[in-house]
């Protein structure tokens, strides 16, 4: 298995609890295909650097996670059909 980090920013429109079930939706997809969580954060809602799909602000999630690359496949084909994520990155860890 190898690791895995994610960060995606959703729509600054929910509110605490709705933008946590959407964090949540996405750490059962990892979980349900043998990928196993190590980290959540939540970084709450920020100004963006830049105007994206005519956005200033989005809430921020990071997850740190362990899985095969199929999941992280998976994954982001859910984050690109998604309407409540505005942008999403996936960073496979190097190994020390």
């Amino acid at each position: 298995m190898r690791q895995y980090e994610t960060m995606f920013i959703i729509k600054p429109e929910f509110d605490k609890e709705q933008a946590q079930e959407i964090v949540n939706r996405f750490v059962e997809i990892i979980q349900n295909n043998g990928g196993t969580i190590e980290k959540v954060s939540d970084w709450g809602k920020r100004r963006l650097a830049y105007e994206v799909k005519k956005y200033r602000e989005g809430i921020y999630a990071l997850v740190n996670f362990q899985s095969e690359p199929a999941v992280a496949a998976e994954l982001e084909r859910n984050f690109k059909i998604s309407e409540d994520v505005i942008r999403y990155l996936i960073v496979r860890k190097d190994e020390e």
